[in-house]
C-alpha cells in the first residue's frame, strides 16, 4: 500500500518555487534494505523546479498533505489594524505605536510560538517581503478549495495543506546548518545528514537537483515535515490559540527525530 505527502517550497513567481512528492510503500519490507522499524521506505517520487500554480496542483493532486513553506495568511490584529487605517478611523487606545504594539502586529500567535519552542524566529508575512510570496499562497490555497480540497489554516484534520518551516524542522531534528542555501557543499553535507538519520527515506536520481538548488531541497524538507504532521507528529494550537490558527496559519513543529518518525511510518 502506498501513500503519498507532498512539499512546497514557494515563491512569489514559478522561478524559485519546487515541488517535492514523498511516496510511502507500506508492507513487509526487508529492514535491511533501508525501511523504517514501522515497516516502511519512504521514496522521493518526483521532484521539480520552476512551478506555476497550475503545475503545483497537479503535482500534489494525488497527495494526502500539502506542506507548503509560506505563512497561509496575516496576523489578525495586523488585519484589524489596516482595515481601520484603510476606513480613516480613529486609533484606540490599544494603538501605541511602540515597539511592543508593532510586534504584535508585525507577528503571528504561531511565529511567537515556533520561537519560543525553538528559538527560530519566523519572517513576518505583514511587514517582509514574505508577503508577496503570501499574496501568491493565498490564491494557490483557494484554487484547491476550488477543487474540492479542505483547507484549514490551522493544519488540523482533514485539512490537505499544513504551513511548514524547514529550517526550523532542521533545527528541531538536530540537522541546522545555516549555511546551506548558500553553497552545493552546505546543501551536499545535509543531505548526507538526512540519509544517516532517515535510512528509510530513499533520494534516488533526484539527489543531484537537491544539491543544486536549495529551493529543492527546501520543497524535500517541507514534505518531510508534512510527513510528520500527517502521522500525528507535530504541536497543534492549544484551544485558545486554535481560532486565530485558521485565521493567520498554524507552523507544524514536529515532536519527534528523523529516526523515530521511521518508526511510526
Amino acid at each position: 500500500m502506498s501513500a503519498r505527502v507532498a512539499g512546497v517550497d514557494l515563491a512569489a513567481e514559478a522561478a524559485g518555487t519546487a515541488v517535492a512528492v514523498l511516496r510511502t510503500d507500506r508492507g513487509a519490507l526487508d529492514p535491511g534494505a533501508g525501511g523504517g522499524s514501522g515497516g516502511a521506505t519512504v521514496v522521493l517520487e518526483s521532484l521539480r523546479l520552476g512551478a506555476d500554480d497550475d503545475a503545483v496542483l497537479e503535482a500534489t493532486r494525488d497527495a494526502s498533505l500539502i506542506g507548503i513553506d509560506c505563512a497561509l495568511g496575516w496576523p489578525v490584529d495586523f488585519v484589524d489594524f489596516v482595515a481601520r487605517q484603510a476606513s480613516a478611523a480613529r486609533l484606540t487606545s490599544d494603538d501605541t505605536g511602540d515597539l511592543a504594539w508593532r510586534r504584535r502586529l508585525a507577528y503571528r500567535e504561531t511565529d511567537r510560538a515556533v520561537t519560543e519552542r525553538t528559538g527560530a524566529r519566523p519572517l513576518s508575512v505583514a511587514t517582509d517581503r514574505l508577503g508577496m510570496t503570501a499574496l501568491r499562497c493565498a490564491v494557490l490555497l483557494d484554487r484547491l478549495a476550488g477543487d474540492g480540497r479542505v483547507v484549514d489554516r490551522s493544519g488540523e484534520h482533514p485539512s490537505a495543506v499544513v504551513e511548514v518551516y524547514p529550517a526550523m524542522a532542521l533545527r528541531v531534528w538536530g540537522l541546522a546548518r545555516p549555511g546551506y542555501k548558500l553553497t552545493p557543499d552546505a546543501r551536499s553535507s545535509l543531505i548526507a545528514d538526512l540519509g544517516r538519520a532517515a535510512p528509510w527515506l530513499q533520494f534516488g536520481e533526484h539527489r543531484p537537483l537537491m544539491t543544486t538548488s536549495a529551493d529543492a531541497l527546501d520543497a524535500v524538507l517541507a514534505a518531510l515535515v508534512a510527513l510528520a504532521h500527517e502521522r500525528g507528529a507535530s504541536i497543534p494550537p492549544t484551544a485558545d490559540q486554535r481560532e486565530r490558527a485558521r485565521v493567520e496559519g498554524w507552523i507544524a513543529i514536529p515532536t519527534v527525530g528523523l529516526a523515530e518518525l521511521g518508526a511510526i511510518l
